[in-house]
């Protein structure tokens, strides 16, 4: 049978004789091994690879075993080309290591060995060039949901968009309540205001909860209350400590499961929420992002338990004590003073809503696990969670109604 690939009587020899090779042969017979195998020649292409196994160079020996298990695996003795490949892998470092690696970490996914797949992809994505890393990390997501293990997927699958690292929207949101409040407070502690409020002109003037303003017009405010929190020049910082410390728990686990754009929506459906019926039941100017915060809460305890998330290890820790945390607060908001408790009942009960009505869209669930072997996300009724919305957005519309009637 004739050869695709033209003789070359130099390299024959070279393989019809012992002894050591010069390195311009030994690099010439492993060009040609390729040759060779890419021909579809894999017994003359192993002759050449294996010729040049053990010679001084560590990069042409380990290039010599990872061609033998190109062509092992090309025959389906897949066992065989593994242990070819690990050879490759105990040699010092050469630019066939990553190669073996991953040649390794896709035979164990075909025999179904998950976990061996997922060491040699991460020995692998240690030494990959940059050009591979977002493909190698995508690998590594798929392989950690298959074996449950959401988070890490997150991870994974974050690191392939070139997104680890950049800060989520829960933080922004942090920081700029941080920032907007600690501003607001220097500029206008409760101990300069006079009698009738706020100075005109602070931030305290302009985005507290004032139900007397929202009725005449001013909307906004059910919302910008949450940038704002106690004046009071002992309990300010308590007051900003305890809602930012909530958000910094719960905001990234509602982000990371149902992602940043419901986030978003759940964050001020539930804080507007939250406002209106404070707006409804109390004529008393209101701060502090508690009211959206509780609706996070509702939306995650009412959402684990209605849609069944696989959790990440973050989320299994929190969620099992949402519901000591939420009677806890609910108590210590009745026996004092001046908590706004009708805010926590109303972004409660609309964040809770919210959570029965959307299901997860960037986590697995129990629900999917079973509908789909690959676990995918299970997709929400666009119709379904419209008409829950505008059902939720029709509700604070009454009650702003009310509260216009009352005051």
């Amino acid at each position: 049978m004739t050869s695709a690939v033209p003789p070359d009587p130099r390299l024959a020899a070279a393989l019809a004789s012992p002894g050591p090779l010069d390195p311009a042969t030994a690099r010439a017979l492993l060009e040609r091994g390729r040759a060779l195998l890419d021909a579809s020649e894999p017994q003359a292409a192993a002759q050449c690879f294996q010729r040049v196994i053990g010679n001084a160079d560590a990069e042409v020996t380990a290039q010599g075993w990872l061609g033998v298990g190109d062509v092992l695996y090309r025959v389906d003795r897949d066992a065989e080309a593994v242990d070819a490949w690990t050879s490759v892998t105990k040699l010092p470092e050469t630019s066939a290591t990553y190669q073996a690696w991953r040649r390794i970490a896709g035979a164990k996914v075909r025999e179904g060995d998950l976990a061996a797949a997922t060491r040699a992809y991460r020995e692998s994505e240690r030494r990959a060039p940059p050009q591979d890393r977002a493909e190698i990390a995508s690998r590594l997501g798929w392989l950690a949901k298959e074996q449950g293990n959401a988070g890490a997927a997150g991870r994974y699958f974050a690191r392939s968009r070139g997104d680890l690292g950049r800060i989520g929207l829960a933080q922004v949101v942090l920081i700029v309540t941080v920032v907007v409040s600690v501003a607001a407070y220097l500029q206008a502690p409760a101990s300069t205001w006079p009698r009738s409020g706020p100075p005109d002109g602070s931030l305290y003037a302009l985005l507290w909860l004032d139900p007397q303003l929202v009725v005449r017009g001013q909307l906004y405010r059910l919302l910008s209350v949450a940038l704002v929190h106690s004046p009071d020049t002992v309990f300010f910082w308590v007051h900003l400590g305890f809602n930012m410390y909530a958000l910094y728990l719960i905001g990234p686990v509602v982000e990371g499961i149902w992602g940043s754009r419901l986030f978003a929506l759940f964050y001020v459906l539930t804080g507007i929420a939250a406002s209106t019926l404070s707006v409804v039941l109390s004529a008393e100017p209101a701060v502090g992002a508690s009211g959206a915060i509780f609706g996070l809460i509702g939306v995650v305890f009412a959402g684990t338990r209605v849609h069944h998330p696989i959790l990440d290890q973050r989320a299994r820790t929190i969620v099992p004590q949402l519901g000591f945390l939420i009677v806890m607060n609910l108590v210590l908001g009745f026996s004092v003073g001046g908590i706004d408790n009708a805010a926590h009942i109303g972004g409660l009960v609309a964040g809770a809503w919210l959570g029965f009505i959307v299901p997860p869209g960037r986590v697995p669930t129990l629900r999917s696990f079973w509908q789909h072997p690959g676990g995918e996300p299970t997709a929400a009724s666009p119709l379904v969670v419209a008409a829950g919305v505008l059902l939720l957005v029709s509700a604070i519309l009454v009650g702003l109604s009310v509260a216009g009637v009352r005051l």
